[in-house]
């Protein structure tokens, strides 16, 4: 009776057990129909991320360091380049001894390329012009010939400061007046400025100019019938 007792209670046992140990494993996977089980539901719950629309570089010692370097190399080319120009950094300066570089030099003097002007044709029935003619910068000895038709008429003129006058006489056609430059003065080139007036004072033309020695500035009167 005793034994029949224990062996009662013992299977008793046996089965809580079992009974128990089935519990915890159907809690652990679930309730696969409605996913409540400890693999089939997310623990908490999860933070909503919002995507930036602009980067924020707190740190921006990498984009600093490589202007700075720029920057330098920057520097660098320019400090050559002033070296190379012997300081000379101005377009202006650079212009002119690009200019200059393209002339031959004789004796410490620039010799400039001989470039002719055209001063333009005109027509009138005066029976002369009047020419004035300066030096329009610092008179340093520049000299011209005036010439109608390949005649001298003024000879060996030394421009001054000053305008200085003369009164041509026109011939009935064609008349081709040139002012030739005889020299470049002390500092060259030839800075000859002249004007043109017809009979009555008005103007015809007017210009001035850098002439080298041997070129020379034309202008075309075409005296018609009275």
């Amino acid at each position: 009776m005793i034994k029949q007792t224990i062996h009662f209670f013992i299977v008793i046992f046996a089965v809580s057990i079992s009974s128990h140990a089935f519990a915890q494993l159907d809690a652990s996977y679930g309730n696969k129909k409605n996913n409540t089980g400890a693999f089939g539901r997310i623990p908490t719950a999860a933070k909503e991320l919002k995507k930036p629309t602009s980067l924020d570089f707190k740190n921006n010692n990498g984009f600093k360091n490589a202007h700075s370097k720029q920057q330098k190399e920057y520097e660098k080319k320019q400090a050559k380049s002033a070296f190379e120009n012997k300081g000379i950094l101005t377009k202006a300066k650079i212009a002119e001894e690009q200019y200059l570089k393209a002339f031959q030099k004789i004796n410490g003097r620039y010799v400039y390329p001989i470039i002719d002007q055209d001063l333009g044709s005109f027509t009138t029935k005066d029976k002369s012009v009047t020419i004035i003619c300066r030096d329009f910068q610092y008179p340093d000895g520049d000299k011209v010939t005036i010439l109608v038709n390949n005649i001298p008429v003024v000879t060996n003129l030394i421009l001054q400061k000053r305008y200085q006058s003369f009164k041509i006489s026109l011939d009935q056609g064609i008349n081709t007046i040139n002012i030739l430059a005889l020299n470049q003065g002390s500092s060259g080139p030839n800075t000859a400025g002249f004007k043109i007036y017809n009979a009555n004072g008005a103007l015809i033309s007017a210009n001035q100019w850098n002439l080298a020695t041997g070129a020379k500035a034309t202008i075309i009167i075409a005296k018609q019938k009275q």
